[in-house]
């Protein structure tokens, strides 16, 4: 098959198919955009001045779940890329969470500069 005048595999005619059309990128926008609406707004909500950061934690884990399942079409490609983007994320996680525990251990302080 063609499309636009270019050849095509069958393995890429497979792929090409269960990509999204353009009006599924559109709702995803419009889900990207209420939800950075959202961050924005709590912000000014001065009863949930407590507990903003988990709120913006999960507004960002949402936002990062779908651009990179739509946007980045890790959710059409190959498995291997998804493992490999999953390693890296909990690799990245585990170095967050071991430097926060220090940090924590130590008191939450930050450590003095020389000469400041």
């Amino acid at each position: 098959m063609t499309q636009a005048g270019i050849e095509h595999s069958p393995r890429e005619e497979e792929e090409l198919a269960h990509h999204p059309d353009p009006r599924q990128y559109i709702v995803v926008g419009v889900w990207l955009a209420i939800v950075t609406a959202l961050e924005v707004a709590i912000y000014y909500v001065d009863s949930l001045q407590d507990i903003i950061v988990p709120f913006l934690l999960v507004f960002a884990f949402i936002k990062f779940f779908l651009v990179v399942t739509w946007f980045m079409h890790l959710r059409f490609d190959s498995a291997l890329f998804r493992r490999l983007f999953v390693s890296g994320l909990v690799l990245a996680l585990v170095v967050f969470a071991i430097v926060m525990t220090i940090f924590l251990a130590r008191g939450g302080a930050v450590p003095e500069i020389a000469g400041g």
